[in-house]
């Protein structure tokens, strides 16, 4: 019970609070105790989060919910300034979550879908990464910053050049910022996940999904995925070398297929 109420006195700031990853890590951080600021785009999906929030640790009312786009900074400002008021205090744990595709293959990308998937995805984080730790650093109060990069950032996808720039700025930024925040006992951590189910990600065109090449749980359970590049063929002793195949996990994966979609 003691490590599920490692948060109990903590408040955590969560952008793209209304759905998917934003939501789960919301519910997860409400769960350990902490009290949750959800900010999300949509006002009303933000509300939702909060209603949905709960778990050892939480009172009633412990939450609140918050509406801001994090690609303008006065937005995000303003929303630091909300969250200080609504809670008297500010959050000593910030995820970042936020983060919009507009995929399209690069021989027909507009600068407008590669303009606001920069924006949204990589300036917001900037922003909000900038507003929390100057608060931070002013009132000299430790506290963690987390930021959702993607490992489509590392590998690139096809049709996803302004997503895989992004996520790969994300990353930059989180490592840069680590090594001037370290000083003030404040740590900055970038994730990167894999494919995951998520009203965003359904959006994406099937043209993209077929060239996926997102890392996934399949490595660990064959049965999550079924992606052509993957095969759950075990060799006749798993310590030997086996001939076109390559070690994932609990799945084998065909060598140059590994090597195409960088799947490890």
């Amino acid at each position: 019970m003691a490590s599920q109420l490692r948060l109990r006195s903590s408040l955590a700031l969560v952008t793209g609070a209304g759905g998917g990853i934003g939501r789960a890590v919301s519910v997860r951080l409400a769960a350990e105790g902490a009290a949750v600021a959800a900010c999300d785009l949509d006002g009303a999906a933000a509300q939702e989060t909060v209603r949905l929030l709960g778990g050892p640790g939480s009172e009633q009312g412990a939450h609140a919910a918050f509406q801001a786009d994090v690609s303008e900074a006065r937005a995000v400002r303003r929303l630091l300034e909300q969250v200080q008021a609504c809670f008297s205090r500010l959050p000593s744990v910030v995820v970042s979550c936020a983060g919009i595709t507009r995929d399209e293959f690069l021989l027909h990308m507009s600068e407008d879908d590669w303009d606001r998937v920069i924006a949204v995805n990589l300036k917001g984080i900037f922003l909000v990464t900038q507003a929390a730790a100057q608060a931070l650093v002013s009132s000299g109060s430790p506290g963690s910053i987390i930021n959702i990069s993607s490992i489509i950032g590392k590998v690139g996808n096809v049709g996803q050049t302004n997503y895989a720039a992004s996520k790969a700025g994300v990353v930059g930024l989180t490592q840069t910022v680590a090594r001037e925040l370290g000083r003030h006992g404040i740590r900055c951590n970038a994730v990167l996940p894999g494919l995951i189910k998520t009203p965003m990600t359904q959006k994406m065109p099937q043209k993209v999904l077929d060239k996926e090449v997102f890392s996934c749980n399949c490595l660990k359970d064959p049965g999550l995925c079924s992606l052509p590049h993957h095969s759950a063929r075990p060799p006749a002793d798993e310590d030997s070398e086996f001939p076109g195949y390559k070690r994932g996990g609990s799945v084998w994966l065909r060598n140059a297929e590994c090597g195409r979609q960088g799947c490890l």
